[in-house]
């Protein structure tokens, strides 16, 4: 059996699982749930550690240099180099011949990384019970940096970027045509219009009544188009992922893949089927 038709049986195998929980949760469901996981977990996990961690931190805490170059205090910081050499070669290599010394690329030495470097250790600090609690100091400097961080980019992409893109000028551009003219005034109109009907919307401080009630009211309207805009367009992506299941459900059930679609189907009824005629041991009870 080859690679491809192992993996089609894989494939199938899997999405049947996810599909069974259709019927209801089941032993199918929970292994391909918990190896979707565990897969996602350990492949981001090790993506993460060899492309962020090992080059953007110990490449800047212990980068490639001669052996014999080094002076003063990398002569001792590099000593550390060789300790952690011995416990994994494949993270902290040394060349064959032991000139060369560090992580390979084009970094250069920044050793105030030593502190985030502390607070990844402290981090997993957090299975040890009794210094647990040094983890927290490790979360408090990532959320309060995140939080920063976030708060800046999503007040330019998330408040500053709409504003701007409701203050619209209504003008009549000589270079467009007639009709290209009014569709720019139309549009234009339509922002202004629900931009200012969907804030008096949320505006509570007055009874939606009168000329208010009914500005408020279109509001209403622009914001549910908004939302099944929303929701159509998500679902539309969700239907396409669920078609390229079925259509790889339809290639496994040919004759090249030995019918693994219906052969995994058929077993996965059956099993559950005497999963079901099993007697509850709490009813016997």
């Amino acid at each position: 059996m080859s690679v491809n038709i192992l993996g089609g049986w894989i494939a199938a195998f899997l999405t049947l699982s996810i599909f069974s929980y259709l019927y209801k949760d089941n032993p199918f469901y929970k292994m391909a749930e918990h190896i979707f996981v565990g897969v996602s977990a350990a492949y981001w996990g090790t993506l993460a550690f060899w492309n962020q961690i090992v080059p953007n931190l110990f490449g800047r805490l212990w980068p490639a240099a001669e052996y014999s170059s080094l002076e003063g205090f990398n002569v001792a910081w590099y000593k550390l180099y060789h300790g952690l050499h011995f416990l994994s070669r494949s993270i902290f290599p040394i060349s064959e011949d032991g000139t060369i010394i560090g992580i390979p690329g084009d970094q250069t030495q920044n050793l105030t990384y030593i502190f985030p470097f502390i607070l990844g250790v402290f981090m997993l600090f957090r299975l040890i019970p009794s210094i647990g609690w040094l983890s927290r100091w490790s979360l408090a400097y990532v959320v309060g940096l995140a939080a920063g961080l976030r708060m800046y980019g999503y007040m330019n992409s998330n408040v500053l970027a709409q504003m701007y893109g409701t203050i619209l000028p209504i003008e009549w551009l000589p270079e467009l045509s007639f009709f290209g003219n009014l569709g720019n005034i139309f549009n234009t109109l339509v922002i202004i219009v629900g931009v200012l009907s969907g804030l008096f919307y949320f505006f509570f401080s007055m009874e939606h009544k009168g000329v208010f009630g009914t500005v408020s009211r279109i509001g209403i309207y622009f914001l549910m188009v908004s939302f099944g805009a929303s929701f159509g367009f998500a679902v539309m992506g969700r239907i396409s992922l669920l078609i390229g299941r079925f259509n790889d459900l339809i290639e496994y059930a040919h004759s090249q893949y030995y019918f693994a679609t219906f052969i995994l189907l058929g077993v996965m009824i059956v099993t559950l089927y005497v999963l079901s005629r099993k007697p509850d041991e709490a009813s016997e009870v």
